[in-house]
This record gives C-alpha cells, sequence and structure tokens, in this order.
C-alpha cells in the first residue's frame, strides 16, 4: 500500500492484519510465520490487507495511522505454558503491550502513541498472542510446540475479521499465492537452507570471540 496523506479520523484501510516479529530468533518469528500461512490459506476481501511487519520501524506509522482495524499475529509473555494461546482485546492489550520480549514490541507501542498523537489511532486493535518455547536459538525456524498452534492462530484470526465484517475466503486449490516476503525466506526455504551447527554456530561464531592466548581450544596460541 503507498503511503497515504492522512488527516484525523479518516482511514484509508478498514482492516490491516499483521504478522510480527524477527524470523531469525526460533519463536519470535510466530507472528510473521502465521500471517505467512494465513495468506497461503486465506483471500481476504476488498478493504482487507495482511501483512509481514516483521520486526516493524517508522516506516509503518502510516500504515497503523490509516487503518481502522488492526489484527495482530505475534508472540507475548502470557505468563503460561509455552504454545498457550489467547486472543487479546480491548483491556488484555495491555498484557502484550506492557510485556517485552523482544524489541520490537517497544517499537510496535511508540507506533501506537505517535497514532494518538497525530489523531488517527485505530477504532479497535485485537492481538492473537501465544506464550513462545525458545527465542535464543539464531538461525532458528519455530519449535514444533508453536508449529502445532498455528492452525489455531488462524481460526481465532478468521472468527475476528468475519466478527469485522471481513470474512476471508479459503483459496482454491493451485491458486497462485501472492508472496508477503521475500521467496527465501518462506518459512519451507528457510529451514531447507539453514546451514548445519558445525558449519553456523547457534549461539555466536567462535572466530569472532576475543580469546587470551593458550586458551584450552588452540593452546598452540601462545
Amino acid at each position: 500500500m503507498d503511503t497515504q496523506e492522512l488527516s484525523s479520523g479518516r482511514y484509508a484501510r478498514e482492516v490491516l492484519l499483521l504478522g510480527i516479529g524477527n524470523i531469525l530468533w526460533a519463536d519470535e518469528g510466530f507472528g510473521p510465520r502465521a500471517a505467512e500461512a494465513f495468506n497461503a490459506l486465506y483471500r481476504l476481501p476488498e478493504g482487507a490487507e495482511i501483512m509481514d511487519g516483521g520486526t516493524l520501524g517508522g516506516w509503518l506509522v502510516n500504515e497503523i495511522c490509516s487503518t481502522r482495524r488492526i489484527l495482530v499475529f505475534d508472540c507475548c509473555d502470557l505468563k503460561a505454558a509455552p504454545g498457550t494461546l489467547r486472543v487479546l482485546r480491548k483491556d488484555d492489550i495491555r498484557i502484550w503491550s506492557s510485556t517485552k520480549i523482544s524489541p520490537h514490541q517497544t517499537g510496535f507501542n511508540d507506533l501506537l502513541a505517535t497514532a494518538a498523537l497525530m489523531g488517527s489511532s485505530p477504532e479497535d486493535i485485537a492481538v492473537v498472542g501465544i506464550q513462545p518455547e525458545l527465542l535464543d536459538d539464531y538461525g532458528g525456524s519455530l519449535t514444533e510446540t508453536l508449529k502445532a498452534r498455528i492452525p489455531d492462530a488462524l481460526e481465532a484470526a478468521r472468527g475476528i475479521l468475519t466478527e469485522w465484517g471481513f470474512a476471508p475466503q479459503l483459496r482454491a486449490p493451485g491458486e497462485a499465492v501472492p508472496p508477503l516476503s521475500f521467496q527465501s525466506l518462506s518459512i519451507d526455504a528457510y529451514e531447507s537452507g539453514r546451514p548445519d551447527a558445525r558449519e553456523a554456530c547457534r549461539t555466536g561464531d567462535e572466530r569472532f570471540l576475543v580469546r587470551a592466548a593458550g586458551h584450552e581450544s588452540m593452546p598452540e596460541e601462545v
């Protein structure tokens, strides 16, 4: 969607379905992966759009300000068992906005505050949130625990969109699906292209770690 010239109380888009998070850190990528799966399964009616918001940024402020209702896929700290899925609305939104699993959430809160200052806050926000299991696996994909909940997340989102009057339609078999991001970042390509742990360290590349002379891993360095 092109950047819109905004004025107070006017919306260029009725509904935005937004997946946010960082796919490089395992379950932190739940939002974009849920959006990707929803896009593959459903076609949205006119007036509604779906977007991979990734790790966000100031460039999304116009998207927020120009949308009447926003539905977000995200992982958040629900203080519950991994894989717990909840729909947060109205007062429950503070559970999501007040917990900081990663920097992208702070960014989204800043965008909402900016929208309020501009007099263009969304009329309604809903969050399909999930408790992550693993966040510190660099380059890792979703855990099986969270993958198993994606169908439930899509069904929850479908229900909210239908309530808002924008019921999604199942795509026809073989229908071409416009990607939300680069094809190389789709979950299938991402998982199949990840090098094993011997080629890409999961917690930091030892070639770039400072070690004292004579470290036991390379005693010849004296």
